[in-house]
């Protein structure tokens, strides 16, 4: 995972830390926006915060106002405790209870859409669309060569980890054996087992909401079959695969496709 972009004061307008599920950090980026055009709900990747996404808000000053949130356990928000997606899905609708009553569009990226994805299912009055960048919430589908491949290294790893204790040994078999953001979780690390092995499939079913899925079709970090397989799940749901970008260059490179996706949406629903 490359490093987080450097934060960009600019989208800082004003700074709130508020009350949800423990509280966390939320940053408004008012613009230029009509007064009853949508507003727009930032929800970051694992491992980032709101930064990663301050560009395509900024981007979008003119459609939209914002709110670019640090989920619990990243940049300024305090880690949360064993949550699971769920967990951040209701949080996030208690606090997006507190704010004035307007339509609003919930724009995620990787471990956002997570959350996305649950908070329409459990909270379906929260928002009034998701818009899914480079999504996650499936487990990939493997061939048998490869989940063969990867069969002998997991079974060795959950050996070692039920007889070795916690301290310096368990550590040095994380570095050995666990992903880099495994590694790199700390007490984030059980929210992160927890994520990567949850199955979405049902929430998405529930879902009924305006649902756009934008997806880069190099991206090797969340496969271009999970935003097709959760296409098929979501009825009504619109599938945007844009070639030559992975899960991160969508966010730069991309970004003048995905505000234009993005844009689209909001007239949409305005």
């Amino acid at each position: 995972m490359p490093p987080d972009p450097a934060p960009d004061r600019s989208s800082q307008q004003r700074h709130d830390i508020v009350a949800g599920g423990g509280g966390f950090a939320a940053y408004r980026l008012a613009g230029a926006a009509p007064a009853a055009a949508p507003e727009v709900i930032w929800a970051h990747g694992w491992g980032h915060n709101h930064t990663a996404l301050a560009p395509l808000a900024q981007a979008m000053q003119q459609r939209a106002d914002s709110w670019l949130v640090d989920l619990p356990g990243f940049g300024a928000s305090p880690p949360p405790g064993p949550w699971g997606t769920e967990d951040y899905a209701d949080a996030m609708a208690e606090w997006i209870g507190t704010l004035p009553q307007r339509r609003r569009i919930w724009v995620g990226h990787s471990f956002g859409c997570r959350v996305g994805l649950q908070l329409a299912a459990r909270h379906p009055g929260a928002v009034d669309g998701l818009f899914l960048i480079a999504a996650a919430g499936l487990p990939p589908h493997r061939t048998l060569a490869a989940r063969a491949r990867r069969l002998p290294r997991r079974l060795a790893f959950r050996l070692l980890r039920a007889v070795t204790p916690e301290g310096p040994a368990r550590d040095r078999l994380r570095q050995r054996h666990g992903s880099a953001d495994y590694r790199a979780a700390g007490a984030m690390r059980p929210v992160l087992v927890k994520a990567v092995n949850e199955d979405l499939s049902e929430v998405a079913r529930r879902i009924r909401l305006p649902v756009v899925l934008v997806h880069g079709e190099a991206d090797a970090e969340s496969p271009p079959e999970i935003a097709a397989r959760l296409h098929a799940l979501i009825a009504g749901s619109r599938l945007n695969l844009l070639r030559g970008f992975d899960h991160w260059s969508i966010l730069t490179d991309g970004r003048h496709q995905v505000t234009h996706l993005l844009d689209e949406m909001l007239r949409s629903i305005a």
